[in-house]
């Protein structure tokens, strides 16, 4: 791709329910590293974590890439995304998950496509359709509809749509965001919005000030790790798959 894409990895220590996520260890390799593993097949300029840990920074440094320390009180990862984003020069900013191992070219690669072809977003996420109804009334499953130009309407932790008729499809936002990078550091000075407070969901800070989300289909759903039964979930896909990605298996 002829535009710098700079991919940041949020990686904070705190975690309610997983301390020091970064650097807990699945398939014996810290979740990080399958992260980072995944996003050196990507078409990006450089790779930076962006952390308030030296743990996890000493790991970062370990595998050959970047660490940027961040201030623990910074409220979001895209805020972690903008810190660094200041000390660099790039035009697009990837802004990936540490919660996603199998993160992999065949998600991120259109992602950044579709953001730099576009002529009405300044910001593009992934979407999947839910096929597990259990993640529709699930609060830490993110849902979203969309436009006929599959431009972001409405994200929430509540289903939506509401199924006053049959046959509604549900997505869900899953995996990376991707940001122009001047979009990006005007969006880290802009203080929280009522509807983002009240779902705790950041995106909704972009659409309450009437700017365009781009949403892109992704065939694949991918493992989040949030929780401890996640790291049993994403273990058995180890013991079933070794370590071989499903985007190397495209």
């Amino acid at each position: 791709m002829s535009k710098d894409i700079l991919a940041v990895i949020p990686a904070r220590y705190g975690s309610t329910r997983l301390p020091c996520k970064p650097l807990v260890k699945i398939g014996g390799k810290p979740l990080l590293y399958w992260v980072l593993r995944g996003l050196s097949e990507c078409e990006v300029s450089e790779i930076v974590v962006a952390t308030d840990h030296e743990e996890i920074a000493k790991f970062v440094f370990k595998q050959g890439y970047e660490a940027v320390m961040t201030p623990s009180e910074l409220p979001s990862g895209s805020n972690r995304a903008a810190w660094v984003a200041q000390r660099k020069s790039a035009d697009i900013i990837l802004n990936v998950q540490v919660d996603d191992p199998m993160v992999g070219p065949d998600m991120i690669d259109p992602l950044i496509k579709a953001l730099a072809n576009s002529e009405e977003a300044n910001v593009a996420l992934l979407v999947k359709q839910i096929e597990k109804s259990d993640e529709i009334s699930n609060p830490n499953i993110v849902k979203v509809v969309f436009d006929q130009k599959m431009h972001a309407l409405y994200f929430s932790r509540s289903p939506i749509p509401y199924e006053r008729n049959k046959g509604a499809v549900y997505y869900k936002h899953i995996g990376p965001y991707c940001y122009r990078r001047e979009f990006l550091l005007e969006f880290d000075s802009w203080p929280q919005t009522p509807l983002e407070k009240t779902e705790s969901l950041e995106m909704l800070r972009i659409l309450e000030r009437g700017y365009n989300i781009l949403c892109i289909k992704s065939e694949r759903d991918t493992i989040e790790i949030d929780t401890p039964e996640d790291v049993m979930t994403f273990e058995r896909y180890l013991e079933k798959h070794g370590d071989e990605m499903p985007w190397l298996r495209r």
